[in-house]
C-alpha cells in the first residue's frame, strides 16, 4: 500500500508540474495520473478501496469549502443573474440532455443523472482562468460567475436525488414519496445543523481560538466537517450534503476566512486523490476507440450549452454577445459532474462503459477551457455576427460623409475629441476595437463603428479619401506606424494627428508623415506651466509665445530631469531616457584648466555651468576651474562615461 501510494504521489507531482508548465488545468493531471496507474493503464495501483475512501473525503472537504463560500447576502444581491440566468440554464440544459438521453435508450433516472452532470460547468477552472486573464470585472465574467454559483447550489439536490433514484423500487408514487422523505430529512438536517451552528459552534470555536493553537483549530474544523458528513450519511443522505451544510453554517461567522485557509491544503490534496480515482474508472482504450464520436459529442455539448446560456441570458435581458461569451466559457463539464458520476457509479446507476465515455467527454472539454475562456469574446463576436461588427455598416456610416474627421481609437481621448467636434458641428466617424465600448456608444447615438483603423479596407470603408483629417488617439506604436505608412498611399492630402503618451517617438512619427504629434505628458506640463504663469501675473501674450516656442522646439526645454532614488529604480533600465546630472569638479579633476570644447563628452551636453553662485553659459572657449559644477544632459549610460572622463580623464 505504501509503495503504491508513493508511486501515485510521484506521478501526480510530475504530471501537475508538466500541466502547469503547459498552462492546462491541474484537474486533467490528476485524471490522467489515475488513467495511467489504474486497472485500465499500467495497473500499478491495486488497492483502490483506500484511494476511493480518501477521494470521498476530498469531496467532503470540497463541499465544506463550497458551503463556507456560500453567502446569502451575495445571492440576494445577484438574484436576477443567479436565479434568473443560472436557474434557466440548469433547467433548460438538464431538460434537453435528459430528453436526449432518454431517446438514446437510458432509463429516466439514468438520463436525469447524466443530464445533471452535463449541465454543470467547472467553477475552479473558469474562475482561475478569468482571474489570470484579468477579466473578472467584465459583464460576461459576472454573468458566468452567477451561473456557476447557481450550478454549485444545484449540486446539492442532485446529491440527495442519486441515492433515491438508485433504488429499483422507487417508481411513480414511491419515487415521489422517497423524494419527499429525503427532502424532509434534508430540511431537518439543515435546521439541526443551523441550530448547532448558531448556539454551539461559535462558543466552541471561541474557546479553540482562545487557546491560540493552530493544530487545535485545524482539528476542530476537520471534526466539524466530518461529523456533519457522518450525520447526513446516517440519515440516508450523501456525506457531501452534510459537509456543505456545515460549511454554510460557519460561512457567516468571523472564523470563515481562517477556516478556508486551514481546510484548503486538505481539500486540494484529497480532491487530487478523488480525481485520480475518477481517472482509474476510465477505460482509456474504450475512449480511444470512440475518439471521433466523443470529439463530435464534445463539440455538440459545447455548442448546445453555449446556446442555452445565450437563450437564458436573452430571456433575462442580457446583451447577446455577453450571454454568448459566458456560454462559451461555461461549455465544459465541471468537477462536480465527476462527483455525480462517481456517486452514480457507486450506487450502480451507471455502468463502467458509460462512466468512462462521460469522463472522456469531461477531460476533453476541460482541456479546451483555457483556450475558450481566453477567446470567448472574439468567438462570441464572430458567432453572433452582429451588424454592428460588419464592414457593411462601417461602409454605410462612411458613405454619406465628406470633409469629416476619422478618429482612430474611441477611448477617453477619442471621445473627448468627438464631443468638441460635435459642439462645432464638424462631422466625424470613430473606429475602435472594443466591441463593448462600440456597442454602448452606438446605442447612445455616437458616430462610431467597430474596425481596425490600421487596415486598408477599414480606412477606405470609413471614407478616408473624402476625409479632411485623421487623428490617432491610441498608443500602439506598430499600428501607428502602419497607419502613417498607409494613409499617404490611399489619400495623399489627408493630414494625420498623432496623440502619444510622451515624446520618445515624436521625431520618428514626424518623419513617417504625421502632420503633428501631441505628447500627452509634455502638453499636460505646458498647460500646468501656463496656469502657473498666469497666476503669477505674467502677461497672457508672453505665456502664449513661450508655449508656442516650446512646441516649435519639440519640447526641448522639457527634456531631462533629476532622477532621485525612486525614479532611478523604475527608469535606469531605459537606456534611451535622457536625464540631468550635476558633476562638481574637485581639485584633482582631469577637466580643470581645460576649455569646454576640449572635453569631448560625446552625446552629452553641458546644459549649465555654476561657478561661485553664478550661472554661466558653457561656451566652447570657457576654461574650467576647481569647484565648478557642470549640469550634464544625456542618457544614463552616456552621462556615466562623461562623468568619469571629467573626473579621471581617459
Amino acid at each position: 500500500m505504501y509503495t503504491e501510494f508513493l508511486i501515485l504521489l510521484s506521478a501526480a507531482v510530475l504530471l501537475v508540474a508538466v500541466f502547469r508548465r503547459l498552462g492546462l488545468p491541474v484537474i486533467l493531471a490528476y485524471l490522467i495520473a489515475g488513467v495511467l496507474l489504474g486497472p485500465h493503464g499500467l495497473a500499478l495501483v491495486k488497492e483502490q478501496a483506500m484511494m476511493h475512501t480518501l477521494g470521498e473525503l476530498g469531496v467532503v472537504f470540497l463541499m465544506f469549502s463550497l458551503g463556507l463560500e456560500f453567502s446569502l447576502s451575495k445571492l440576494i444581491a445577484m438574484r436576477s443573474l443567479v436565479v434568473g440566468v443560472g436557474g434557466l440554464q440548469v433547467v433548460l440544459t438538464t431538460a434537453l440532455f435528459c430528453w436526449l438521453g432518454w431517446l438514446w435508450g437510458l432509463t429516466l433516472p439514468q438520463a436525469l443523472v447524466v443530464a445533471g452532470t452535463l449541465s454543470l460547468s467547472s467553477t475552479a477552472v473558469v474562475i482561475k482562468q478569468l482571474g489570470e486573464q484579468k477579466q473578472l470585472h467584465t459583464r460576461r465574467a459576472q454573468l458566468g460567475v452567477s451561473v456557476l454559483l447557481f450550478q454549485d447550489l444545484a449540486v446539492v439536490p442532485l446529491l440527495v436525488m442519486i441515492p433515491i433514484l438508485a433504488e429499483p423500487e422507487a417508481q411513480g408514487e414511491a419515487l415521489l414519496a422517497a423524494i419527499s422523505w429525503a427532502s424532509l430529512k434534508g430540511i431537518l438536517a439543515l435546521l439541526g445543523l443551523l441550530a448547532v451552528g448558531k448556539w454551539l459552534l461559535p462558543s466552541l470555536f471561541h474557546e479553540v481560538a482562545r487557546a491560540r493553537s493552530d493544530e487545535l483549530f485545524v482539528l476542530s474544523a476537520l471534526l466539524v466537517a466530518l461529523l456533519a458528513a457522518s450525520l447526513t450519511q446516517w440519515m440516508g443522505l450523501s456525506m457531501a450534503l452534510g459537509a456543505f451544510l456545515a460549511g454554510m453554517m460557519l460561512g457567516e461567522s468571523h472564523y470563515r476566512h481562517q477556516l478556508e485557509v486551514d481546510i484548503k491544503p486538505f481539500r486540494d490534496v484529497l480532491m487530487g486523490l478523488f480525481f485520480v480515482t475518477i481517472g482509474m474508472t476510465m477505460d482509456w482504450l474504450l475512449v480511444v476507440r470512440h475518439g471521433w464520436q466523443l470529439m463530435g459529442f464534445v463539440l455538440l455539448l459545447m455548442l448546445l450549452k453555449s446556446l442555452l446560456v445565450l437563450l437564458a441570458g436573452r430571456l433575462m435581458g442580457e446583451r447577446k454577445r455577453d450571454a454568448l461569451a459566458a456560454g462559451i466559457m461555461l461549455s465544459q463539464v465541471g468537477e462536480f459532474g465527476f462527483v455525480l458520476l462517481a456517486l452514480a457509479h457507486q450506487y450502480g446507476m451507471l455502468g463502467q462503459r458509460l462512466v468512462s465515455l462521460l469522463i472522456g467527454v469531461g477531460v476533453i472539454s476541460i482541456a479546451l477551457t483555457p483556450w475558450l475562456v481566453g477567446r470567448s469574446r472574439e468567438l462570441a463576436r464572430w458567432l453572433s455576427r452582429s451588424p454592428l461588427l460588419g464592414e457593411s455598416e462601417l461602409a454605410q456610416s462612411g458613405l454619406g460623409k465628406s470633409g469629416h474627421v476619422i478618429i482612430a481609437g474611441f477611448g477617453r481621448a477619442g471621445q473627448t475629441c468627438a464631443r468638441f467636434l460635435k459642439l462645432e458641428g464638424i462631422p466625424f466617424l470613430a473606429l475602435d476595437l472594443d466591441p463593448e465600448r462600440v456597442g454602448e456608444a452606438k446605442l447612445a447615438g455616437e458616430q462610431v463603428a467597430f474596425g481596425d483603423a490600421s487596415r486598408r479596407d477599414i480606412l477606405l470603408a470609413a471614407g478616408l479619401t473624402r476625409a479632411r483629417l485623421v487623428i490617432i488617439t491610441f498608443d500602439d506604436a506598430k499600428r501607428i506606424d502602419a497607419m502613417l505608412a498607409l494613409i499617404p498611399q490611399l489619400a495623399e492630402g489627408v493630414k494625420v494627428l498623432v496623440r502619444t503618451r510622451d515624446d520618445r517617438l515624436l521625431e520618428q512619427y514626424k518623419q513617417a508623415g504625421a502632420h503633428e504629434v501631441v505628447p500627452e505628458s509634455q502638453e499636460g506640463t505646458l498647460m500646468l506651466v501656463s496656469h502657473l504663469l498666469r497666476h503669477c501675473e505674467v502677461p497672457i501674450g508672453r505665456v502664449i509665445r513661450r508655449m508656442e516656442q516650446e512646441r516649435s522646439s519639440q519640447y526641448s526645454f522639457l527634456h531631462g530631469f533629476y532622477w532621485g532614488e525612486q525614479s532611478a529604480q523604475g527608469l535606469e533600465r531605459d537606456h534611451g531616457l535622457e536625464r540631468l546630472h550635476p558633476v562638481r569638479l574637485s581639485d584633482q579633476a582631469w577637466a580643470i584648466g581645460r576649455r569646454v570644447h576640449e572635453l569631448a563628452l560625446g552625446s552629452v551636453h553641458i546644459k549649465e555651468l555654476h561657478r561661485a553662485g553664478e550661472v554661466l553659459e558653457a561656451r566652447g572657449e570657457l576654461r574650467l576651474e576647481a569647484e565648478d559644477t557642470l549640469v550634464l544632459f544625456g542618457t544614463n549610460a552616456a552621462i556615466e562615461q562623461a562623468e568619469q572622463r571629467l573626473l579621471e580623464g581617459g
